[in-house]
């Protein structure tokens, strides 16, 4: 096979704008081929920075390229009337992995196929705008979160992943063989981050994977997920914790909104715009659930349902789908909240709601 260039020379799509009567070298996955006559094709290409139109003519024009083949284009940038402006009119073509027949198409809005399908050809399937779309989203999220609390002083640390016991009582656990004894794989890493504040390191974070086996066919639960966790010592109540999860949050928005606003229009997703996260005592947010919707409440606790006509109220009356919930009583929360000491029934402990 000819070897095109170097591919440390290579230009993404995104850049080639910039290079614009110049000759570049582009390499990616030809994610459509619209043939006009024998001597002329159109394909899209796309790398990890988007898609570009790419103009094959001549004997080029011939190769009948299967979609998702993988290919080295050397050729000119030049001005069009393509939707990005400008295109790159291939001079050499070197296929790198010539596709296979495809078992779903993935240039659709949506994967026309079964999710076993789908999953049996996960690699394939994560190709797909929207799946990138999301991975690229996550990436932004655990990059804000880190950014923002590296800068308000705190320490990113890994805590084990392989327990001897359960941190979080109302969570079932994952057994594992642990040479001749059963530990679990770690449903949290609460313990080790309250050792590391007592330690003297005051202020830890971790991003890590955390496991919970739960029946996870709900929007509540999942098996395994990443966790932004934190944690911080000497505060002078729950509201200093609550002040700084809204100015986290505004930061991670305000991140989501700036890098990631096509994935955002992609997906027809919506971030808020924080100013002010609204707090309710348990017992005031119980009183308006019974008193604005008729929904009674368990007793110390919301339900699901009224979680979700909750974040309603406060999107109705204070322009934001986000509210804390505080004051849950120590019958409740008898462990990890402190109780209030005016009030030893509550605790000084809280929710916050997002959208249900």
């Amino acid at each position: 096979m000819e070897v095109l260039f170097l591919f440390i020379k290579r230009v993404l799509c995104k850049e080639l704008a910039a290079h614009n009567g110049q000759v570049v070298e582009l390499a990616g996955w030809v994610q459509l081929v619209r043939q006009v006559g024998r001597q002329l094709a159109f394909w899209v290409v796309r790398d990890r920075s988007g898609w570009a139109q790419v103009v094959v003519s001549g004997a080029l024009a011939l190769t009948a390229l299967p979609h998702e083949s993988v290919v080295a284009i050397k050729g000119k940038v030049v001005t069009s009337k393509s939707q990005q402006g400008y295109e790159l009119q291939a001079d050499a073509v070197t296929i790198l992995a010539e596709a296979d027949e495809l078992p779903f198409e993935l240039h659709l809005a949506e994967i026309k196929a079964g999710s076993e399908q789908i999953l049996n050809h996960r690699v394939l399937s994560l190709r797909h705008e929207h799946n990138q779309a999301i991975f690229h989203i996550k990436a932004v999220v655990a990059q804000a979160f880190r950014a923002h609390l590296v800068a308000a002083g705190f320490l990113e640390v890994q805590t084990p992943k392989i327990v001897a016991t359960g941190t979080e009582g109302g969570a079932e656990l994952f057994p594992v063989q642990y040479f001749e004894q059963t530990a679990y794989l770690a449903q949290s890493p609460q313990f080790y981050k309250q050792m590391l504040v007592s330690a003297g390191f005051e202020r830890v974070f971790e991003v890590g994977p955390v496991f919970r086996a739960e029946l996870h066919n709900t929007s509540r639960h999942i098996n395994e997920f990443t966790s932004l966790d934190l944690e911080l010592g000497f505060i002078d109540d729950a509201g200093t914790l609550m002040d700084l999860e809204t100015e986290l949050l505004q930061s991670i928005f305000a991140a989501v909104n700036e890098k990631c606003s096509s994935e955002l229009e992609l997906l027809g997703a919506t971030v808020p715009q924080i100013k002010r996260i609204p707090r309710l005592a348990l017992a005031e947010a119980q009183t308006i659930l019974t008193s604005e919707y008729g929904h009674p409440s368990p007793v110390g606790n919301l339900d699901p349902a009224g979680e979700k006509l909750l974040c309603q109220y406060a999107e109705r009356t204070w322009a934001t789908p986000l509210v804390f919930v505080t004051d849950y009583p120590t019958t409740v929360r008898p462990f990890y909240a402190l109780s209030k000491r005016e009030a030893p029934e509550l605790t000084h402990s809280f929710d916050l709601l997002f959208r249900g």
